[in-house]
């Protein structure tokens, strides 16, 4: 059952790696998800620039050149190409072009920047050929800032050192002692820091990724001395001047408000976590249906693991959070009582995505540190995959639920038959034969137990909450079934062994009853099944047409019984004998009387419930 599930959830995108962990799909109580390229499609798009305190809009869509930037209320861009080219020198990604489209190598973000550079007529190319890198400070989400050292000519044709910079506003606001101003010239930045504040806010709140980009001249010498005196880039990365704000938008997934409202309605809180500003992360959320407080890093950082456990459930997006942030939500989530499912892509997302009672991989952006230590990978980086998984992981362990009580009433059911017929004194103690026994034990317990596993989704598997984590297979009420399904079994076949039809001391009489409490037996079995395929629910108020392998497998053990019943080679190997199509019908009245005891119990056990 387990490896059909599992095969299964793969089709559908997620894939296990771990077979115990399909069980825990069904136990998350909250998922805790990523924003870019999860809950959004990772396809970045700069729709907003404010360069010299002016506005430009950007139009054109995804990775494509195609397009242009102009300054709002006025045609003319001011500003444009100092800022620009900062974009693509301090920047790793490239975009190809394919057959139809436009192909992305890097960093969705750092693509946006590209395509944007190239809307206002710089490449990246030939720009990074004539001005290759001399030094740099990599991204880290630490820092928040990537920064690289480029050797430039200034605007009198002097060659000059440039560190450029991009990352958050907010970090890179404090860094930054300059800006340049609607005249050009670089003036102190506090004049103006009202202004671009507001500006990082309105874009932040419009859903927008906000990037600044800005640099640092250095006069050649005193970057040579800078060298020799060994100085690592990262002093480099103060008294800034402010070139840019990029408002860059991540679509969210269209699927995706849809899976978060079926998780609410499973019972399972949703809660986004990412990198962003939290504005532009709220922003995403209202767009996504997510209601709740908002937290950032520097307010978990603030808060101690009580004051964070007192309020991590009303919180729905955290913002500017690290992967360190991430580890000890998980270790807080769960010590209030949680399963917690935790998506991640980089390396650093290892130790939450291995402390995770499910660490969620992605399979496109993911590194292989973050595979490795996941036990699922999305195949397809979806959060409805997520969902989907969590859906089909509840219908797996429903299934092994449907294949043990199956199995443990028939088991049961020999026990309690050979137990009777012992104390009562029927057939000597032994109603069947060693071969009969085998023979139930072969077709019953083989294809269509096997077809149990096969059983599709409930169509309201994803309206409860979920199961405990601790809960047992076999609950009280799942005994009772088991245990009145056994005695109903065995009292059944006993009684059509001892009151079977014919004279009653002819020579074929014993053969006659052995041979139809042996139909019974396997035809008890048919209904039995039917049982198993739900804890509470009537069989007759579901499709049990659903399952076609179950019927196919139930339609050839009856052909291969009838054969066992009337084939002469067959007889001879189980002592049966042919009896006759009312001594048929004989066996099928009493073997669904189980279904009957059944159908009696989950009426009186729903009865019961709703009266408490």
């Amino acid at each position: 059952t387990l490896a059909v599930g599992v095969s299964k959830l793969a089709k559908r995108n997620a894939i296990v790696k771990r077979l115990a962990s399909v069980e825990t799909l069904g136990c998350a109580t909250v998922i805790c998800s990523d924003k870019t390229g999860t809950l959004t499609l990772n396809e970045m798009t700069a729709v907003e620039l404010v360069t010299q305190l002016h506005e430009h809009a950007v139009s054109g869509l995804g990775y494509s050149p195609e397009g242009e930037i102009r300054r709002k209320n006025d045609d003319d861009p001011v500003g444009l190409d100092t800022a620009l080219v900062a974009m693509v020198l301090c920047n790793d990604a490239e975009i190809r072009r394919n057959e139809n489209d436009w192909q992305l190598v890097g960093d969705p973000t750092e693509g946006a920047l590209v395509a944007l550079a190239a809307k206002g007529g710089v490449e990246a190319g030939p720009l990074r050929t004539r001005h290759p890198r001399i030094a740099e400070v990599p991204f880290d989400s630490t820092h928040k800032f990537m920064a690289t050292v480029h050797e430039l000519a200034d605007s009198n044709g002097d060659v000059m050192v440039r560190v450029l910079v991009k990352g958050a506003p907010d970090v890179l606001l404090a860094r930054t002692t300059s800006v340049i101003d609607r005249s050009g010239a670089a003036v102190d930045i506090n004049e103006h820091r009202a202004t671009l504040e507001a500006h990082n806010s309105r874009l932040g709140d419009n859903g927008y990724r906000v990037l600044a980009i800005a640099q640092r001249e250095l006069p050649l010498d005193a970057w040579q001395e800078f060298q020799s005196s060994g100085g690592e880039p990262m002093g480099l990365v103060r008294d800034l001047t402010l070139l840019a704000l990029v408002g860059i938008v991540d679509p969210a997934r269209a699927e995706a408000r849809d899976a978060i409202v079926q998780a609410h309605r499973a019972g399972i809180a949703v809660k986004m976590i990412t990198g962003d500003h939290a504005s532009t992360a709220t922003a995403i959320a209202r767009e996504l249906g997510l209601e709740g407080d908002v937290l950032s890093g520097a307010d978990l950082e603030a808060m101690s693991d009580e004051q964070l456990a007192e309020r991590v459930d009303e919180v729905a997006v955290f913002a500017r959070v690290s992967p360190e942030h991430k580890l000890r939500l998980v270790r807080i989530l769960q010590h209030r009582g949680h399963v917690v499912a935790m998506t991640g892509d980089g390396v650093n997302d290892a130790p939450a995505l291995k402390q995770a009672d499910l660490g969620i991989a992605m399979g496109i952006t993911g590194t292989d540190v973050s595979k490795e230590a996941a036990t699922m990978v999305l195949a397809d980086d979806n959060f409805a995959t997520i969902v989907s998984a969590v859906g089909r992981g509840r219908a797996i362990y429903a299934n092994i639920v449907k294949f043990v009580r199956f199995q443990l009433s028939t088991t049961l059911g020999f026990a309690v038959l050979f137990l009777l017929a012992s104390i009562i004194g029927i057939a000597s103690g032994k109603p069947f034969t060693a071969v009969a026994i085998l023979w139930v034990n072969l077709i019953m317990d083989g294809p269509p137990a096997m077809a149990l596993g096969l059983d599709a989704e409930e169509p309201d598997a994803m309206h409860a909450a979920p199961r405990p984590a601790d809960e047992r297979i076999l609950t009280r009420g799942r005994w009772a079934s088991v245990g009145l399904s056994a005695l109903v079994m065995a009292v059944g076949t006993l009684l059509v062994l001892e009151f079977a039809p014919g004279p009653a001391l002819s020579a074929g009489t014993a053969s006659i009853a052995g041979t139809m409490a042996f139909n019974t037996f396997v035809l008890f079995q048919f209904f039995n099944i039917l049982n198993a395929r739900h804890d509470t629910r009537s069989v007759f108020r579901r499709s049990t047409l659903r399952n076609r392998w179950l019927w196919v497998s139930l339609a050839a053990v009856l052909l291969l019984q009838v054969g066992v019943t009337h084939f002469g080679p067959m007889q001879s190997l189980f002592d049966t004998m042919s009896i006759s199509l009312a001594q048929w019908f004989v066996c099928i009245a009493v073997a669904s009387s189980v279904l009957v005891a059944e159908e009696a119990r989950k009426f009186i056990s729903a009865r019961t419930r709703n009266t408490r």
